[in-house]
């Protein structure tokens, strides 16, 4: 009914550009006019823009003059002019909106336009991208626009010193990766000092590959972590225990629930230790494996509350050797443990799996185990990002996720027609009974279409099937690249090459890449190759393409010969560029489809870009985890019926609409589940917010008096209302403690000895007490000086602040790992959590208050008091968000190839005798 309604009534998106069509028709209007300006002339436009913007004019105002402006400076800087479509698309990010623009659109280009528009108010811009080779080429490349019309660019990535942080941050425009801005967010509201800061306001930003970091990676919380003081033997123990085990995977169609393995009520129950559960990514100890555990650690009952650290490295290395492969999640390279990114194939350096995962695959692989982290601050992207005034994004594939941009981030996706049509063909999946026919046909594929030089895409979703598919290609003499996070340093070159005649790439996953393939080669690089050739170093070949103004004369030089290279590269490349768009353009051949439509879509991208002629075509077979788990017997029954043959290929519609069906479940799940992970981080977010504003004042150097007296009176009233009870003095009260009580808090003697009890009411009480404490601080503050006093309230507090969070966050933490529980009790764990969370929060705030108070009331001249770190950083490290017993997204797990196995490549020999034998 929907689409039938689309076609007659035009879609959202199309509504929408068609509003945005007269602001673009101006803009294109003030073409002649912007052509007819000198140089000065259109830098000047800058000064008169902010002038405008001063006198209250608003940016809309001012929109298509600004876009007018910048389309022509990038004209006159980059030879390149915005389309229309581009136009469009830059109005859409400039509202606050998601554009979803196909690859080859030129969104790095789009971007320039609300980026200057909004840089202009002087608050900062940022722009975000999924890696620092992406952000710096970005900076770099967009940036001469921005700095031939007078705007500073600065970029963040990782290792650059705090100073040089701080300089990027008060640029006009900054880029980097959303880790780099999330990190310093939470570093600067660990700072003991307002100089250490790095960041100003969070104002407005573009994120590039927008669903690949609000959506993808919105349950990776970002985690600053601290030394813990835990040992580490306990993981090797519990590694040694779960190698003795036995276990089985869960059937996804079963209908036995964890609960039931647990309860012994299944009858394998006594031939196995533990059970997998690959669709939750949940590993679940039988009863006989509950009573192995008890007997290997020799405790009576593992379900005690003195026994949860057991318990929790047990479950850890369950984890660790049932859930997490080796090449496929993790990588071992120099003795380390990193992680892969599942959706982009790169290796997450610096990152660790949070909850003592990260150490148990450690002990797993035989590694030395790293002491386990404190949590010192941590925030989710989905809140991070909805700090932002103005948020916006953009991607080649948005509108699958458009309910979740609405609904969690409050923005709307519209998709931007392309500026020539797609030509290219998607052909049918192909669908095979076995993995090994998947690849057979997978190569003869290859090889077939190698035969005729069409360039080839081949895209993965782990590291392993790409070096099985290169292994397999080597053999067969096929000359190809791999792409893949062991050398994505290399990328690229990698990419640049991969459109030329003849070539074959394998790339894991495509996701986020943001590099074109040009047809026929990429004549930029080629001009840049070919600089190298002649002796010029990698930081003056970076300059060669530049356009500012320079006196050094080795760079003006590099400049005259990269127009010379450039030229002529495009001559070279311009017969091979006819000759690949001959035979069909870029082909993709996809070895599995992914859980997620967008990734299937990204890979697709890759090809027919800007018009270019291109094809893609998905090889699946029954043994692919997204089908063995999510398409379950239905698959089955339609293969059986249609009496499909082992080596035969099907290509089905109807089996076609049964994956999308179940990418459309798994798509439905994930979002339920990140919903999820939002209503337990927002929580613990409006705490972060009321300890970060307070640390914030102080760091500011805000006169503190008022409020210690705020807190002195509420500590008062506190200790009025635990030792009284009616309004005036009877026998229930107990004066005694209250005098102890006060003594111990503010370290002054009171005494109510020679009143009457029935004579003393609260407020007298009160003022009693108030006065005398008014006097002891008066004291303290004429000891050190008004001045010095103020600044060591500053200090007190900050350290109490800082101390009482961190083992708050600890303390939620463990919270949130055992409130699932509360749903057998028929109670809901997220309520539960907000009630117990807030109950908890206001006890921290009580104690740092107390804690305060009694330091403020303590503390002598002669103590040196000077602001501190409480905690030392040791790590920086993205991981799931503490136990709350929901899974992170399925990651393809590949069955590897066993040594006695028929070899993939289709030679009928053993794999260990074929294109295993080198292992």
């Amino acid at each position: 009914m929907k689409r039938f309604l689309e076609k007659v009534f035009g879609s959202y998106s199309e509504k929408e550009v068609k509003r945005i069509e007269p602001t673009v028709d101006k803009i294109i209007a003030l073409e002649k006019n912007m052509e007819a300006l000198t140089d000065s002339e259109l830098k000047a436009k800058t000064k008169e823009f902010k002038e405008r913007l001063t006198n209250g004019e608003t940016k809309d105002d001012i929109l298509p003059e600004a876009f007018a402006v910048v389309r022509e400076a990038a004209w006159r800087v980059l030879g390149q002019k915005h389309y229309r479509v581009q136009l469009i698309g830059g109005i859409v990010l400039h509202q606050g909106r998601i554009a979803e623009m196909k690859t080859g659109e030129g969104k790095t280009l789009v971007s320039t336009l609300p980026v200057y528009l909004n840089a202009l108010e002087g608050k900062g811009v940022h722009v975000i991208t999924v890696n620092d080779y992406l952000a710096k080429r970005d900076a770099d490349w967009m940036g001469k626009v921005h700095n031939f019309l007078g705007l500073s660019v600065g970029c963040i990535i990782h290792g650059i010193t705090k100073s040089d942080r701080r300089k990027a941050y008060e640029c006009d425009i900054t880029y980097g990766t959303n880790n780099e801005f999330g990190f310093d967010y939470l570093r600067d509201n660990m700072v003991i000092h307002k100089e250490e800061m790095v960041q100003r306001n969070l104002n407005f930003c573009i994120i590039d590959e927008v669903d690949s970091i609000l959506i993808d990676e919105a349950r990776t919380p970002l985690i600053i972590s601290g030394e813990g003081e835990k040992s580490t033997i306990l993981y090797d123990q519990a590694d040694n225990f779960v190698k003795t085990l036995k276990g089985k995977i869960q059937d996804p169609n079963e209908k036995k629930s964890k609960m039931d393995y647990i309860m012994g009520d299944v009858e394998e129950d006594d031939t196995v230790d533990y059970i997998v559960d690959e669709k939750g990514k949940n590993v679940t100890l039988t009863s006989k494996g509950l009573e192995k555990a008890e007997r290997f650690f020799n405790i009576e009952n593992l379900a005690d509350q003195e026994n949860m650290e057991i318990s929790h490295h047990i479950n850890q290395a369950l984890k660790a050797h049932n859930t997490m492969r080796k090449d496929i999640d993790y990588i071992v390279k120099d003795g380390e443990v990193l992680i892969v990114d599942e959706f982009t194939g790169r290796i997450m350096y610096g990152r660790r799996y949070s909850n003592g995962l990260h150490q148990a695959i450690e002990a797993k692989e035989k590694l030395e185990v790293r002491k386990e982290s404190k949590t010192l601050a941590t925030i989710t992207f989905q809140n991070y990002f909805r700090m932002y005034k103005k948020l916006s994004g953009m991607t080649g594939t948005a509108k699958t996720e458009e309910e979740e941009f609405r609904e969690i981030y409050g923005v709307d996706v519209i998709e931007i027609p392309t500026n020539k049509d797609i030509v290219r063909k998607d052909l049918g999946d192909v669908v095979y009974k076995n993995e090994q026919g998947k690849f057979i046909a997978v190569i003869n594929e290859i090889i077939e279409k190698h035969k005729t030089g069409q360039p080839i895409l081949v895209g993965t979703i782990s590291i392993e099937k790409s070096e099985l598919i290169s292994k397999i290609l080597k053999k067969q003499g096929v000359k190809h690249e791999v792409l893949n996070a062991k050398q994505h340093d290399k990328e690229a070159d990698i990419v640049a090459q991969a459109g030329r005649f003849g070539s074959v790439t394998i790339a894991t996953n495509m996701a986020g890449r943001g590099t074109d393939i040009v047809l026929g080669g990429n004549p930029e690089y080629l001009a840049k190759h070919k600089m190298k050739s002649k002796g010029f170093s990698d930081e003056v070949i970076a300059l060669s393409d530049g356009f500012d103004d320079t006196d050094d004369d080795e760079v003006v030089e590099a400049r005259k010969m990269y127009k010379k290279f450039l030229e002529e590269s495009k001559l070279e490349l311009k017969d091979e560029q006819d000759r690949v768009k001959e035979i069909g353009g870029l082909h993709i051949i996809g070895t599995e489809r992914h859980e997620s439509r967008r990734i299937d879509n990204q890979l697709r991208g890759r090809a027919g870009r800007q018009g270019d002629p291109g094809s893609t075509r998905f090889f699946i077979s029954l043994e692919d985890d997204l089908m063995r788990l999510f398409a379950g017997d239905k698959v089955k029954t339609i293969i059986n019926t249609l009496k499909m043959p082992e080596d035969e290929p099907l290509e089905a519609g109807m089996l076609t609409k049964t994956i999308e069906t179940a990418q459309g479940r798994v798509e439905g799940r994930n979002f339920n589940i990140r919903k999820h992970v939002l209503q337990y981080d927002n929580v613990m977010n409006k705490q972060r917010e009321v300890i970060y504003s307070e640390r914030r004042r102080v760091l500011l150097g805000e006169n503190l008096k008022d409020y210690i007296n705020h807190m002195i009176n509420e500590i008062i009233e506190h200790g009025i209302s635990m030792y009284t009870t009616e309004e005036r003095g009877n026998d229930n009260w107990d004066i005694n403690s209250f005098e102890k009580y006060i003594a111990d808090t503010f370290a002054i003697l009171i005494s109510f000895d020679g009143d009457d009890p029935e004579e003393i009411t609260k407020e007298k009480l009160r003022e009693k007490v108030r006065n005398a404490i008014g006097r002891h601080y008066e004291r303290q503050e004429k000891e050190f000086g008004e001045e010095t006093f103020r600044e060591i309230e500053r200090i007190v507090l900050l350290r109490n602040v800082d101390t009482k969070w961190i083992d708050h966050i600890d303390a939620m933490d463990q919270l949130r790992q055992g409130i699932g529980l509360r749903a057998l009790g028929n109670q809901d764990p997220v309520r539960a959590y907000q009630v117990e969370g807030y109950d908890m929060f206001e006890e921290m705030t009580a104690s740092i208050q107390e804690e305060t108070i009694k330091m403020l009331m303590r503390v002598r001249p002669q103590e040196k008091i000077q602001r501190k770190e409480v905690a030392k950083i040791t790590g920086m490290s993205g991981g799931d968000l503490g136990g709350t017993g929901k899974p992170k997204p399925v990651v393809k797990k590949e069955k590897k190839v066993g040594r006695n196995d028929p070899c993939p490549c289709g030679s009928g020999k053993k794999y260990k005798k074929c294109c295993g034998k080198d292992e």
